[in-house]
């Protein structure tokens, strides 16, 4: 009776998250069924139920390849540096924008960074492919006026590391950056003014009252973002690099792996496994740091 109370209670809210519900289950939770793909010698002829069992060959398989090592790495290098320096650079930005006010200037610098948000990798693509065009990229344009010969960017493993960490930053902090920069603004004011009468810095009233009172929020998010160490930004490693094999040692990560696998080698159960490898691990990641927030703090762990 208390379950059909709170549901009658609740009935409004439930219409208004009912599509998102039924979202989740058609795209997130029916497709969990596919996951059997990994421990199947799967076939096109006898598909999914008529395939035969191979038990943990397509992981064996999976960890045996030459690439192993080398797409792990990257997905792991590229998630964590991401993680790391989104969070240090979309706080420093949303400290900024608070410091700003509200005034006409720090609305128009949030327009400006929240922009690249929007924009798709393939469009994205095209500006950078305009920068780093043998023939007629900015880039080379400007070493062969200064006498230099140009250069084949997209067959220089060397400088991808960065282009690549550049371009996620530039994309994705300032979308990051508004959503602390709205939990700044809701902090009790009382403080900062508190602050200013002591005669406290504006280093000193960032240091200790912005970041303590923003920590809540940055473990939950971080805690969020350590379940997809093991996923990669797809159009960001596939579409800018335009999936160039001399780049594949520095741009190849689990999410590329998988798409190439399927559309290549057509072996969906070597890329069944992958995928399952990446959800184990993404659980496993959300769960052992929301454990370890949770014993520093219960208040900042997210359950």
């Amino acid at each position: 009776m208390k379950f059909l109370k709170d549901v009658k209670t609740n009935l409004p809210l439930l219409i208004m998250a009912a599509p998102c519900f039924i979202w989740f289950i058609i795209f997130h939770y029916l497709p969990m069924f596919g996951v059997i793909i990994a421990f199947k010698d799967y076939n096109y002829v006898d598909g999914i139920f008529g395939s035969p069992w191979i038990g943990l060959k397509n992981f064996e398989y999976l960890f045996n390849t030459s690439d192993a090592y080398i797409i792990t790495r990257n997905t792991i290098l590229y998630s964590v540096g991401g993680i790391f320096l989104g969070i240090i650079f979309a706080v420093s930005l949303a400290i900024v924008f608070d410091m700003l006010g509200k005034t006409k200037l720090s609305r128009v610098n949030q327009t400006i960074v929240l922009l690249p948000h929007f924009l798709s990798w393939v469009i994205i693509s095209y500006f950078v492919f305009g920068l780093l065009s043998v023939d007629k990229g900015v880039f080379n344009n400007i070493i062969k006026a200064f006498g230099g010969e140009p250069v084949n960017w997209y067959a220089e493993p060397k400088v991808w590391p960065f282009i690549l960490i550049i371009l996620s930053m530039w994309k994705n902090v300032g979308f990051n950056s508004i959503i602390y920069y709205s939990t700044i603004r809701g902090f009790d004011l009382e403080y900062y003014e508190a602050a200013k009468i002591d005669g406290a810095t504006w280093w000193q009233t960032i240091t200790k009252i912005t970041i303590p009172m923003l920590k809540p929020t940055l473990v939950i998010l971080f805690i969020m973002n350590m379940g997809s160490v093991l996923r990669s930004d797809f159009g960001l490693h596939y579409i800018i690099t335009k999936n160039s094999g001399m780049l594949y040692s520095v741009t190849s990560t689990l999410d590329t792996y998988i798409y190439n696998g399927m559309t290549g080698l057509g072996d969906m159960g070597a890329t069944a496994a992958a995928g399952f490898y990446q959800s184990i691990v993404g659980f496993a990641m959300v769960m052992f740091t929301n454990w370890v927030s949770k014993k520093v703090s219960k208040e900042i762990s997210l359950f």
